[in-house]
């Protein structure tokens, strides 16, 4: 009897070290796996009457901390924002050129005002009447491109807001079936360890998308919450929707639904929200201020006389609609310099349209007639004094920019003074863009380092410490010789027992 309790400990001992030996062996075999968390077997002491006769091995568990997993999957979807804002708006600002370069709206606009402050010189010369089209043309050129790439970035953002629901459903459908694995292993009292940390990642890409949070339930499950809503892991066709669409200027874009509701202004967080604010905020707005722009220097120009710019059927943008911008929406995407001027490049100098006194504040003016004197300067002064200025007359200011009520539905507002001048709004408005994707840049840089910071914080608490495993594994070595001597030691002495009785 005697024999028997001494090999009762030691095969549960050797049984208990077998376990904890595959532990170890798996996490150093995944030492290196991101978001890999420690694991770890418990053994219980089992004793009878005082007696200990052996350990019982326990189900592998992770080594976690819930809070700072939490922080670092909120810190996730705030850096998978940031990113997507950030290298939208890098894109964006390269296509409005460089100041240095000479091709940025500002620097094309100097060069208009150039060239009719060289023609004022002499304006019956044709060679500097058609640097003045041409001048006019670069600078509508810079116009429709600075639009161009609004919309291709909107468009490029719509794309992957349809590439993000798709994958946070696939997401979060995993999450579901995993749940439901988890759920029956911890009913069977097995170890749901592994079947956990493939549940982590994918509530890792959930949160880097959409911004989902999860709250554990005693049982095993998880509740995922979005906007303020509850997310249904187990939705057969995906509880996220939203439409492939194209846009345009001012085109109204499809609604992010989570089970029929819409989310579209509720989700903000993870590239989800980056993209929506994206796509229905910053790009639109950004849309609003260059057809104010393209729409301000068409009308004071055509004011003073001369409609230089115009759409491609030589119309001017129209004003005056609710919300204001109604009539001008996307202008900036075909503004071009008037037909009627690139056929007949002398109109630089005698203007194409009369001008009643008064209107948008300017003097009254005739054009001068064909054959007039061709010398006469009387247009162009008023396009360098008063169109490209401050004043729509000697005395009287030019009528205010609409900087608010912009938009297909009159909710935006520009994020920069437009100036007293057409110089200034150009200046402003570049630079308010060039701002604000430094400024977009430096939040994804402070949101990396802390993201850094909070990961490697949760690797230090929870992840695999190869010195440690191998630590751990001269620690079971050892007890493994030490149990096996024991078995040894009783077959032994079993053996002379037996040699002992028989006859």
């Amino acid at each position: 009897m005697s024999l028997d309790l001494g090999l009762t400990p030691a095969s549960t001992g050797l049984a208990s070290i077998n376990r904890q030996m595959a532990v170890v062996s798996q996490n150093v075999a995944n030492a290196g796996t991101a978001g890999y968390s420690r694991e770890l077997v418990a053994n219980t002491s089992l004793t009878a009457g005082g007696v200990g006769y052996g350990v019982q091995v326990g189900v592998a568990t992770r080594e976690t901390d819930a809070a700072l997993q939490k922080a670092l999957n909120q810190q996730n979807a705030a850096v998978a924002g940031q990113q997507v804002t950030s290298d939208t708006l890098a894109s964006v600002d390269a296509a409005q050129g460089a100041t240095a370069a000479g091709n940025d709206l500002a620097s094309r606009l100097g060069t208009l005002t150039d060239a009719f402050t060289t023609l004022a010189t002499n304006p019956s010369n044709q060679a500097q009447q058609s640097a003045v089209v041409s001048a006019a043309s670069n600078l509508a050129s810079g116009i429709r491109s600075q639009s161009a790439a609004y919309t291709a970035a909107r468009q490029s953002v719509q794309d992957g807001l349809v590439t993000d629901v798709s994958s946070l459903n696939a997401a979060v459908s995993n999450i579901g079936k995993l749940s439901d694995e988890i759920i029956a292993g911890k009913s069977r009292g097995e170890s749901t360890a592994d079947l956990e940390a493939q549940r982590d990642a994918q509530e890792q890409t959930a949160a880097q998308i959409g911004g989902l949070r999860f709250i554990p339930s005693g049982n095993g499950d998880v509740t995922a919450v979005s906007g303020g809503l509850i997310v249904d892991t187990r939705a057969q066709s995906g509880p996220f929707k939203i439409d492939s669409t194209t846009l345009n200027p001012g085109s109204s874009a499809p609604q992010l639904t989570l089970s029929g509701t819409n989310v579209t202004s509720a989700i903000k967080d993870g590239s989800l929200g980056a993209r929506l604010t994206l796509r229905d905020t910053t790009l639109p707005q950004a849309q609003a201020g260059l057809d104010e722009f393209a729409q301000t220097l068409s009308t004071r120009l055509a004011n003073q006389g001369l409609s230089l710019f115009t759409d491609p059927s030589g119309n001017l943008p129209a004003t005056g609609g609710t919300p204001v911008q109604a009539g001008y929406i996307g202008y900036s995407a075909s503004i071009t310099v008037n037909p009627s001027v690139s056929a007949t490049p002398s109109l630089v100098r005698d203007g194409t349209n009369s001008v009643a006194d008064g209107t948008g504040s300017a003097t009254a003016f005739t054009p001068n007639p064909a054959g007039g004197p061709a010398g006469s300067t009387t247009l162009i002064n008023r396009v360098l004094l008063y169109g490209f200025g401050a004043q729509a007359q000697s005395g009287v200011n030019q009528p205010p920019v609409t900087t608010t009520g912009l938009g297909a539905d009159g909710s935006f507002s520009l994020p920069y003074n437009s100036g007293g001048t057409l110089a200034s709004f150009a200046a402003n408005l570049v630079g308010s863009q060039a701002q604000t994707a430094g400024a977009a840049k430096d939040a994804l840089t402070d949101s990396s380092a802390l993201q850094n910071t909070l990961s490697t914080k949760l690797q230090d608490e929870t992840g695999v410490s190869i010195d440690t495993e191998l630590s751990n594994m001269v620690v079971l070595q050892n007890a493994y010789g030490a149990n096996a001597k024991i078995i040894t030691a009783s077959q032994s002495m079993w053996t002379t027992l037996l040699n002992a009785v028989t006859p």
